[in-house]
C-alpha cells in the first residue's frame, strides 16, 4: 500500500510527546512490512522541507496551529504526488477534515478528545479564553464530519469518549501501546532519600501544577525529594518556577528538562513513585514506562490514566484528583513497605502486557482490512 499521515508534529519536531512517538512506531511496522509512508507534518526553525526517518518519508509544510492544516489540504488536492491507497488523518484537537476532500480509504488516529484541555491553553489573555471555548464547545461539531470515518484509538477511555461524540463502537479499535526501552537499558537502585518523579510535557493539561501543590504538601509531611522531567516553553517555564517558590519548595525540587531516552529510564528506575496528575491522557504511555522500571504510579482518576494504571497492582488511582489526596495517597504507600514491594512487582508484571510488537501486529491487521473492504 502507498499510504498517507498527516499530523501537526513529526517526531523531530521540538514539542513532539507521545502521541508522535505512537504514531512513529506504527509507521515503522507499516514500513517493515512493506508498505510506503509519507508523513505530512508541520515545519520548524532549522528542519529540512524533506527528509526520511526510519523509512518513512517527511514532508513539512505550514506550522504547527492551523497553517499545517491549510498547506495539506492544499498540497493533497493541487501538489504532485503519488495517488494514496489510505489516508490517516491524526487528531490534535483540530484534524485534518480529510473526508471533506480525501476519497481514498480513511482511518482516523486520536489518542484522546480535548474537551476541558481546550480551556487550558497557555495563550495570553483574552485568546486564551476565546480559543478554549471556541474549542471546547465546537469541538463536538468536528465528528459530525467524521460519523462514518473508521478510528483507531488507544485505550477503552477514549472509545467511550468518542461514542459519547456519536462516533458509532462499530467503527473504533482499540489498539493499546506498547513501550520503548534502551537496549542498554539496566535497573539502578533506588535514591536514598524517598524521590517522586512526574514525567511528560510540562503544560497545564498534563497536571504540572496539581504535581508541584502535591509535592508541597508532601515536603511537609516527608523529608522527600522531586524530579521534574520534560520541557515546557520559555514563559510558562517562568511561571513553573515562580510558582516553585511561592509553595517554598525550591530546595526540594529538581527540573531536568528534556532527557535523552536512556536518561529518562535510569530516572525513572532510581525514582520511587511516579506522580500522573494529568486531566486526560489517550492512554498514559509514561505509566507503562514507569512500571517497567519497578516505579508504581500513584495518578488521578481520569480518562487514559485509568486505562494505563492497574489500581492496586500497577499503582495507586487517587479517590479524589485533588493534590492533597495525590500526597496523602503517595506518603501512605511509602509507609508501608511491604504494600510498595507489591506494587513493585505488579507494576512490572502490568508491564509485560504491552509491547510494539503486538501493537503493530493489530495496526498493520486494522489498515490492511479497510483497504481490503
Amino acid at each position: 500500500m502507498n499510504i498517507l499521515v498527516f499530523s501537526w508534529r513529526d517526531p523531530r519536531h521540538p514539542l513532539a510527546g507521545g502521541a508522535e512517538q505512537v504514531m512513529h512506531e506504527h509507521m515503522k511496522g507499516w514500513v517493515n512490512a512493506g508498505h510506503k509512508v509519507t508523513l505530512f507534518s508541520a515545519h520548524f526553525k532549522g528542519a529540512p522541507r524533506r527528509e526520511a526517518l526510519d523509512g518513512v518519508d517527511i514532508i513539512r509544510k505550514g506550522y504547527q496551529l492551523l497553517g499545517v492544516h491549510i498547506a495539506g489540504f492544499f498540497w493533497y488536492l493541487f501538489g504532485k504526488h503519488e495517488k494514496f491507497d489510505l489516508v490517516i488523518d491524526q487528531f490534535h484537537g483540530i484534524p485534518f477534515f480529510t473526508p471533506v476532500y480525501v476519497r481514498s480509504k480513511k482511518l482516523a488516529v486520536l489518542q484522546e478528545v480535548a474537551r476541558e484541555v481546550w480551556l487550558m491553553n497557555h495563550l495570553p489573555k483574552p485568546f486564551n479564553l476565546i480559543i478554549g471555548y471556541l474549542g471546547y464547545y465546537l469541538e463536538p461539531l468536528i465528528f459530525k464530519f467524521y460519523k462514518k470515518v473508521p478510528f483507531m484509538v488507544g485505550s477503552e477511555s477514549a472509545k467511550e469518549d468518542l461514542e459519547e461524540f456519536g462516533i458509532p463502537g462499530k467503527n473504533i479499535t482499540v489498539v493499546p501501546h506498547g513501550v520503548i526501552i534502551e537496549k542498554s537499558k539496566r535497573v539502578f537502585s533506588k535514591e536514598n532519600l524517598p524521590t517522586v518523579i512526574f514525567l511528560g510535557s510540562l503544560a497545564r493539561d498534563k497536571g504540572i501544577e496539581e504535581a508541584l501543590k502535591a509535592f508541597s504538601f508532601l515536603s511537609k509531611k516527608k523529608v522527600i525529594q522531586f524530579w521534574v522531567v520534560g520541557k515546557a516553553g520559555k514563559i510558562y517555564q517562568d511561571y513553573l518556577d515562580s510558582l516553585v517558590l511561592r509553595l517554598d519548595i525550591k530546595d526540594k525540587v529538581k527540573f531536568w528538562g528534556f532527557v535523552s531516552n536512556e536518561k529518562k529510564f535510569e530516572l525513572l528506575s532510581r525514582a520511587h513513585i511516579m506522580g500522573n496528575p494529568s486531566f486526560r491522557e489517550g492512554w498514559g504511555l509514561v505509566n507503562i514506562e514507569a512500571n517497567v522500571m519497578g516505579t508504581p504510579v500513584v495518578a488521578y482518576k481520569s480518562a487514559g490514566l485509568v486505562d494505563s494504571v492497574k489500581d492496586n497492582q500497577s499503582g495507586l488511582l487517587c479517590d479524589e484528583n485533588t493534590p492533597v489526596n495525590m500526597a496523602e495517597t503517595v506518603v501512605a504507600v511509602l509507609k508501608d513497605s511491604k504494600k510498595y514491594q507489591r506494587l513493585q512487582k505488579g507494576a512490572i508484571t502490568w508491564s509485560k502486557r504491552f509491547s510494539w510488537k503486538k501493537s503493530k501486529k493489530r495496526s498493520l491487521t486494522l489498515i490492511d482490512h479497510l483497504v481490503s473492504l
